[in-house]
């Protein structure tokens, strides 16, 4: 049966998420998916807490309460989960003997949250473009788009200032190189949102980069074992390290930018 289960896996990770199986993928994303996307985003740490609950209630013996706020559903089903919910479906469906004896509902519940890890890990990859960005632009750590907002604001404001300095460009660099602007707190807000819209709208396509090495890195098979294994032992799903991984980011993210605020 794992032998079965192994080239099943395999075959379906190689089929859906190799290069040209997450590009007709990712075609479902061009539509709502561009709505869904920042929404889900801001919904992301919601999802986090009320999973750490249902947790929590089922580690003190409330199994039942903890079950029910586990299958609520905190985020926006975008059409490119929905199409991988469908796939993974058929793939346990065509498992024959070696699928796993579990309810429907059960099936159900943990292939959502299987889409759901999927989504998670498109943010960290995310999370990793905003750093590099940061890194190579700036020279500093940039871990999500609040660090970032500032830097970039900055760099708009003195292009700006510069190239409409009374003296000319030229003029205007040496002295905004002497006395660098600093934009407004509004500008710095502004330029927050429309990193915020950008980075949404690359969390969307980021699989087209992400599922590709998931599966030469084999993380996509483990990832589906793994999920056949939990419906094999009926349990409840735990929370995945990749929302934690993801909601780390976020966390970091934050915690820098109020460091350098404080820091002036």
């Amino acid at each position: 049966m794992t032998e079965t289960r192994q080239t099943a896996t395999r075959r379906f990770a190689r089929r859906r998420f190799g290069p040209l199986g997450t590009l007709r993928l990712h075609r479902a994303a061009l539509g709502a998916d561009l709505l869904r996307a920042p929404l889900n985003v801001v919904l992301a740490p919601l999802y986090l807490v009320v999973r750490l609950l249902a947790l929590g209630l089922s580690a003190l013996g409330l199994k039942r309460a903890g079950r029910w706020l586990a299958a609520r559903r905190m985020m926006l089903e975008t059409s490119v989960a929905a199409r991988v919910k469908t796939d993974v479906l058929t793939m346990i469906e065509g498992l024959g003997p070696a699928r796993p004896a579990a309810p429907a509902a059960a099936v159900e519940l943990a292939v959502r949250d299987y889409a759901e890890v999927r989504n998670a890990v498109a943010e960290i990859t995310t999370t990793l473009i905003v750093l590099c960005a940061g890194l190579l632009v700036f020279h500093a750590a940039t871990p999500g788009v609040l660090s970032l907002a500032a830097p970039v604001a900055e760099m708009r404001t003195q292009a700006y200032l510069i190239d409409n300095f009374p003296l000319g460009q030229w003029a205007g660099g040496l002295w905004y190189g002497v006395f660098p602007a600093r934009p407004s707190g509004l500008e710095v807000l502004l330029t927050g949102v429309v990193l915020a819209l950008s980075a949404s709208l690359v969390t969307t396509f980021a699989g087209l980069i992400a599922d590709p090495l998931q599966v030469l890195t084999g993380t996509h098979r483990r990832r589906l074992m793994r999920l056949l294994d939990r419906l094999d032992r009926a349990g409840e799903g735990g929370l995945a390290r990749e929302h934690v991984a993801a909601r780390m980011g976020d966390l970091s993210d934050m915690a820098l930018s109020l460091w350098r605020s404080l820091k002036g």
